[in-house]
């Protein structure tokens, strides 16, 4: 899994909204439409396909952008297994993102294949 350097973290947060999620609470839902995609900041979540935990995520890690991207609904529920703080960012300042910034696009479809493959 790819995570995601500082200098894209900073990149992120100029169009991202910081979000505090609560152990337990879930952040998206399979088969949901996309509207955004998420970056952990500080705290661990599951990824549930069909409620079966396929893989935890923590700080760093990227959720939620295939989706957003691929504009298809979403294949799996994020669950915060601790509390967490994640940066939001909405689905069309993604997509500008990756039409702008070159080392983001590529950053961005390397985690997406390496979470596709992982499925």
């Amino acid at each position: 899994m790819t995570t995601f350097d500082a200098a894209l973290v900073r990149v992120l947060a100029t169009v991202g909204t910081s979000v505090h999620v609560p152990k337990g609470w879930a952040i998206m839902m399979e088969m949901t439409p996309a509207d955004s995609a998420y970056i952990l900041l500080q705290g661990n979540v599951e990824i549930r396909k069909s409620g079966e935990v396929r893989r935890t995520l923590g700080p760093g890690e990227v959720f939620g952008e295939i989706a957003v991207v691929d504009h298809r609904l979403r294949s799996a529920s994020v669950v915060a297994s601790t509390d967490v703080t994640a940066l939001r960012v909405e689905g069309a300042a993604l997509e500008a993102l990756v039409d702008m910034n070159p080392a983001f696009a590529d950053a961005l479809h390397s985690s997406a294949a390496s979470r596709l493959a992982a499925f």
